[in-house]
This record gives structure tokens, C-alpha cells and sequence, in this order.
């Protein structure tokens, strides 16, 4: 009998995240891709000292940057704004906005929390070449930058590259359109961004989706995450 791996709350599906977990949170900028419903969970499960890895690091606030008007946004800064965050790994962690600072750039300025800033597409693969058993790579990108300081690296047709190592965290939540009860996701829009790698790059893998179908529903050449790599999924709809 398979393995059914979908949970009735999203409660219940961050519940066992501790204190000093390292965790990637799925989503690109603004609202489209990220999983809400799990960071909500999270703020009020309480789990402190935490590393977030993201493109961002809460772009949407206080700008309501790429949110419906009238909607409140949520992304990383409400964790961040709740003191459990200790350590962002991150592409863009400022605000959309030079002139309202973010969450994320108020805690920074205080010394309250650190910052690795990873260039966009060395993020991306960091984690790809985490969930697949690469353990680093070498890429152009930040060669020659304060972002290279301390790294090795090396020449290759006449090029600097810069010794990147792959990225794995401790939880990953991530946001998905569909998944069976054994695992299997489908994406959809923006949610195809950071969600699909970090869903192969982490421990235990919580997906949050609209719709949770039976085993069997997905047409096997429409998956795009395998439920090997997810060990969680919990639906939107059972939350309201």
C-alpha cells in the first residue's frame, strides 16, 4: 500500500521544524509561488535562530510589491519580523523600494541577523547541484567581486571561475498546483521557479498546493517533482 504523505494542517506539517534549522522557502519576488500558508504556520509554531534560504528575503514588504491591492502580504518577513530568523542566504534580500526598508534591512542595520548574498543564477544552481549530489561547481559569475573574497578559484579558456559549493537545508517549503497522496507535484506560473530544485535539495520536503488528488489521478509524463523528494503535502483548501 502506498505511502499516503498528505497532512490535514499546515500546523501539523511544520510542527517538528526546530530551533536553529536551516530552511529554503520556494517563490521568486512577489506573491505568485510562495508557500503562505506554511509560512503562517510557521510564525506561529515559534521556531527560533533559524537559516532562510530564498531569492529573496521578504521583497514584498512593506511595498506590497507584485500583491493584489488591499491584500496584506506575506512572505519571509513575517518571520522575520517575528525575531526567528538569525541567518538569510539570499539573491535580492532588500525591499522593492530604496526609499521603505524591508524587515529583512531594519534587523541587518540593528545587528540582529546575518546575510550571505548569492548572485541569482549561482543560488539556483547551488541548489540544483544540492538535491543532485554535486557537492560544488565552478561558475564566472561573482569572479573578481567582493562576493569571490575567500574563494578558490581558477582559470579556464582564459576565464576566472569561482568554486561554488552545492546547497542542501534541513527543511524545504515550497509551493506546488497539485500533488497525489504518495508525493508527486505539479507546478504551475511562477510557482516553476526556486520551488522545483528545492524540493530535491532538502531533509524532509513540505509542499503546499492547491489540490491534493488520489494516487494514480497524475499523469505519470506530467510530473514535474517525483514524490521521492517530498515527504509532506498538505492542501490550501484544508486550512479555510
Amino acid at each position: 500500500m502506498p505511502i499516503d504523505k498528505s497532512v490535514s494542517t499546515f500546523e501539523e506539517a511544520v510542527s517538528d521544524i526546530p530551533d536553529g534549522a536551516s530552511i529554503m522557502i520556494g517563490g521568486f519576488g512577489g506573491a505568485g509561488g510562495m508557500p503562505h500558508r506554511l509560512m503562517l504556520a510557521l510564525v506561529a509554531q515559534g521556531a527560533r535562530e533559524l537559516t532562510i534560504i530564498g531569492n529573496t528575503a521578504g521583497i514584498a514588504a512593506p511595498t506590497g510589491f507584485g500583491w493584489p491591492e488591499g491584500e496584506t502580504p506575506i512572505d519571509h518577513a513575517i518571520l522575520i519580523e517575528n525575531g526567528q530568523v538569525a541567518k538569510v542566504i539570499a539573491s535580492f534580500p532588500v525591499s522593492g523600494s530604496v526609499s521603505r526598508q524591508n524587515a529583512f534591512e531594519q534587523a541587518f542595520n540593528r545587528g540582529e541577523i546575518e546575510l550571505e548574498v548569492v548572485p541569482q543564477g549561482t543560488l539556483a544552481e547551488r541548489i540544483r547541484a544540492g538535491g543532485a549530489g554535486i557537492p560544488a561547481f565552478y561558475t564566472p559569475t561573482a569572479a573578481g567581486t567582493d562576493l569571490a573574497k575567500g574563494q578558490e578559484s581558477r582559470v579556464f579558456d582564459g576565464r576566472e571561475s569561482v568554486l561554488e559549493l552545492g546547497m542542501r537545508a534541513d527543511f524545504a517549503l515550497i509551493r506546488a498546483h497539485k500533488a497525489d497522496r504518495v508525493g508527486n507535484l505539479i507546478y504551475s506560473g511562477t510557482s516553476r521557479s526556486f520551488n522545483m530544485p528545492m524540493a530535491t535539495a532538502a531533509d524532509v520536503t513540505i509542499a503546499e498546493v492547491d489540490e491534493i488528488v488520489e494516487t494514480g489521478d497524475i499523469d505519470p509524463e506530467r510530473v514535474n517533482t517525483p514524490g521521492i523528494y517530498v515527504n509532506r503535502v498538505v492542501a490550501r483548501a484544508t486550512d479555510r
